[in-house]
């Protein structure tokens, strides 16, 4: 059987490190790595796109980062509760032009008994910023543990 812990009901302490489990999946940037944390039925809303399935995750992870690049993740606990947890994230990235930008955004997340993630509802918004406003500057693709989190940075 198939498990991710740690698993429900979540303590401050173990939803924060889902959630930094989560930022280093996501920041490496590696569509398969990130998929294998939902369920093989995983249901996700991002903006305004609806989908599926891991395979559905994969697709969509792939086309993210290709537009996306140079993509790096802070995420933090907003709240939790048994089986969920909503987190507040920022993101920084560039285009194929060159323009920055930092994107704000919540995700609600539902765990399965295994720690799987079962459903995703993500809600982000876009700004343009300069090269010389970003924030999220380390070595890597993991964020140091001694690097600030969104709300040190002033974000």
């Amino acid at each position: 059987m198939e498990q991710r812990p740690p698993l429900p009901p979540f303590t401050a302490e173990t939803a924060a490190q889902k959630a930094r489990m989560a930022e280093n999946a996501w920041n490496s940037r590696d569509p398969v790595r990130v998929s294998l944390a939902y369920t093989a039925d995983s249901r996700w809303r991002n903006r305004s796109e609806f989908f599926a399935g891991r395979p559905a995750i994969v697709e969509f992870l792939t086309r993210k980062w290709q537009k996306e690049q140079d993509y790096r993740l802070i995420k933090e606990v907003w709240a939790f509760t048994d089986n969920r947890i909503a987190v507040r994230f920022a993101y920084e990235w560039h285009d194929g032009a060159g323009q920055w930008y930092r994107s704000h955004g919540n995700e609600q997340w539902e765990f399965d008994e295994n720690g799987l993630m079962r459903r995703r509802e993500a809600s982000i918004n876009d700004v343009p910023i300069a090269a010389t406003d970003r924030k999220f500057l380390w070595e890597g693709l993991e964020r140091p543990a001694d690097y600030p989190g969104l709300t040190e940075l002033g974000l």
